[in-house]
């Protein structure tokens, strides 16, 4: 059961029942990281109430009370994330993520069958505030942003044509490739916050995965590879 929301000027989380089965999703563990697959539903971080206090970095924290969040994943969105164990992990994976040294691509069943097999989506994006959490494309104010896209499959979910396919963002803004993809024309199914309702109804969750993740371990430098297939 999806838990329903509503966004009036900032974040309300209306009875908030993260998934808890499993508890953490683990794909990888050492001394220096932990690798977790981030279900749908949960949070990344905690939320300003108390109510809302549950979330990935919550839960991995009462088991490594000195781990930390790197970055981060939308409520709704599932896949991989990386969370450092220690201070000096937690400085080596920022400045990854900061200097954009990191791989990672998602997957996303879009509403619509997509023209092209691939192409770049390069709309400017800036909050907008009066709408806050969503972001809105502006070419005045909006900071640069693109993603790739690659068409994986052309299909049909209850008459409704949609489209499978891999996201490579190129930037890192927030809700970069449901604004993206909205904007083009194909709002991901599932997105209570970007697509219209009857896109919303096909499916009992939004429908953007991150699937792999590839980041150079803070203590040798090795290139890992981290990855989740989706469950959609």
């Amino acid at each position: 059961m999806l838990t329903p929301f509503l966004y009036l000027n900032a974040v309300a989380i209306l009875n908030y029942q993260p998934p808890t089965s499993p508890y953490l999703d683990i794909l990888y563990q050492d001394e220096d990281i932990v690798v977790l697959n981030k279900p749908s539903g949960l949070l990344s971080v905690p939320g300003r109430k108390i109510e809302h206090f549950d979330s990935l970095m919550s839960r991995v924290q009462t088991v490594w009370p000195k781990s930390c969040v790197v970055h981060r994943l939308d409520m709704m969105t599932s896949g991989v994330m990386v969370m450092s164990m220690h201070l000096d992990a937690t400085r080596h994976l920022n400045k990854q993520f900061a200097e954009r040294t990191t791989g990672k691509y998602y997957i996303a069943v879009v509403a619509g069958h997509m023209p092209e097999d691939n192409g770049h989506i390069d709309y400017p994006l800036i909050v907008d505030w009066p709408n806050r959490p969503k972001q809105k494309v502006c070419y005045e104010t909006g900071k640069a942003s693109m993603t790739y896209y690659e068409v994986l499959e052309r299909s049909e979910i209850n008459g409704q044509a949609v489209t499978r396919v891999k996201l490579t963002p190129i930037t890192g803004r927030s809700h970069q490739l449901r604004v993206h993809l909205q904007q083009l024309g194909f709002p991901i199914i599932g997105d209570r916050l970007y697509a219209p309702e009857n896109i919303v109804k096909l499916v009992d969750r939004l429908h953007l995965h991150a699937e792999q993740l590839e980041i150079f371990h803070p203590s040798n430098g090795e290139m890992l590879t981290f990855y989740k297939k989706s469950d959609f």
